[in-house]
């Protein structure tokens, strides 16, 4: 029987258009903007000027502390500005400039790099080699990986879990890459159960991807360390908690982290982001990214240089169709409407997602029912109701009582409510005064 979380959950029709269109690269965009903000923690602090030249792979903004990342020039060029541009947050952030320089763009096509095997670093190498290269979590949440990996004695990590089941509708950047690179994100595996000082690694992937269980289990077959689990279909099932709980029926405590139960989980992404960061000393500087809607022409899947404008990728597919109401940076369950597409492409840019007239629009927003739905589909075993009530009314305090802060944002509420009521929407910004309110008290 397949493994999954036994708490809450929807299944979403899954709408995974580009699961079969190979990764193509995107052509190097004439002018890329890096914002500096591009993870979880301190921003990156700035270290080069305009009219500075730069080269590919440079460190163009350190990390700003602990809980921060290094940031990489993705092109060879001219940093042309210091500026604030809008982001995919839709507020303005810093951000760096850079002219390509067009002569050397032969020198940012992607290599075909045999695959290396042999691990040859320390574990104290490996995680400086990872804060040196900005690894962060690919999967959405841009957590520093560094910060997982800086495991202190008193620890006990005895499974490391890889996150491949990208359970969100639309987005096949993970399927794509575990199919098409299933080799190294095993060595990825294996050069963190090296740092790790480990001997076990699941790696969870949803029944719907029987391909790259297939790949998967084929490219481990000669370690008994890795293991691959095949899981249930079930949203929000990439949820870290959720996870855990379907793989090892482990529960992390409220408030907790995985590292609580004695696990870390990365992101298939990130597994071979360090792959390359280790075995052929590349800093992350470009990503997978799905492009997709119902009614594009030709929905894909792109390597794409971070910084690189979405505008570049809509018009890449033919781009926006007519009657498009909304583009959406992620998917749609947690994914945020962006304002325009001059925004750009960051380490946590999963996908785009282009939304019709029809797909988009909202019912009219009625009165809450009663009907409890929202609190059976709940993950995490929370009140959506009465949390959306209490930020609606600025009840903060109590919201805060409720474990609003435990909410994980997978929209699995709004999705079953038959009043459609905005209940992430409001639950979002209570969450987000409330954080305000105990970062005050501290």
């Amino acid at each position: 029987m397949l493994k999954t979380f036994p708490k809450g959950g929807i299944h979403p029709a899954e709408n995974k258009l580009t699961s079969s269109k190979a990764i193509q690269r995107m052509p190097v965009p004439k002018v890329v903007y890096v914002p500096i903000a591009q993870h979880i923690g301190i921003p990156s602090e700035i270290v080069v000027d305009r009219k500075d030249k730069v080269e590919i792979g440079q460190v163009i903004a350190k990390s700003g502390g602990f809980v921060s990342s290094n940031i990489h020039a993705p092109v060879t060029g001219t940093v042309t500005k210091l500026d604030m541009i809008v982001d995919s947050s839709g507020y303005k952030k810093q951000c760096i400039v850079i002219r390509t320089d067009q002569k050397n763009e032969s020198n940012f096509e992607q290599k075909e790099y045999p695959l290396l095997k042999e691990i040859t670093m320390s574990p104290e190498a490996i995680l400086k080699r990872v804060l040196d290269h900005g690894i962060v979590g690919l999967g959405g949440a841009t957590f520093p990986s560094h910060v997982k990996l800086n495991i202190k004695e008193s620890q006990h990590i005895d499974c490391l879990i890889i996150n491949g089941v990208e359970c969100e509708p639309y987005l096949t950047a993970d399927h794509r890459l575990m199919l098409e690179k299933a080799n190294e994100i095993i060595v990825g595996i294996q050069i963190l159960i090296h740092a790790l000082h480990i001997d076990r690694a699941i790696i969870g992937i949803e029944n719907n991807k029987k391909d790259a269980i297939k790949a998967l289990k084929q490219a481990c077959s000669h370690d008994k360390r890795i293991n691959v689990a095949a899981l249930k279909v079930k949203y929000p099932q990439g949820s870290e908690k959720q996870l855990i709980k379907s793989i090892l029926n482990r529960e992390v405590p409220k408030g907790g982290l995985p590292l609580d139960v004695g696990v870390i989980v990365h992101n298939v992404g990130t597994i071979f982001a360090i792959y390359q960061a280790v075995q052929y000393d590349i800093p992350l500087m470009e990503r997978v990214v799905t492009i997709t809607g119902k009614k594009l022409d030709n929905p894909a899947n792109f390597w794409v240089k971070i910084g690189t404008p979405i505008k570049d990728l809509v018009e890449k597919v033919g781009g926006i169709p007519e009657g498009t109401r909304k583009i959406v940076n992620g998917g749609p369950m947690m994914g945020k409407a962006i304002k325009n597409t001059d925004v750009p492409v960051t380490k946590g840019t999963s996908g785009i997602l282009i939304i019709s007239e029809s797909e988009a629009s909202r019912q009219e927003s009625k009165n809450c029912i009663r009907c409890s739905n929202c609190v059976f589909v709940c993950p995490m075993g929370l009140e959506p109701h009465l949390l959306m009530n209490l930020s609606e009314k600025g009840f903060y305090e109590r919201a805060e009582t409720e474990d609003i802060m435990t909410c994980i944002e997978c929209g699995s509420c709004s999705f079953v409510c038959p009043s459609h009521r905005p209940l992430l929407d409001y639950i979002r910004f209570g969450k987000n005064i409330v954080k305000k309110l105990q970062t005050a008290k501290n």
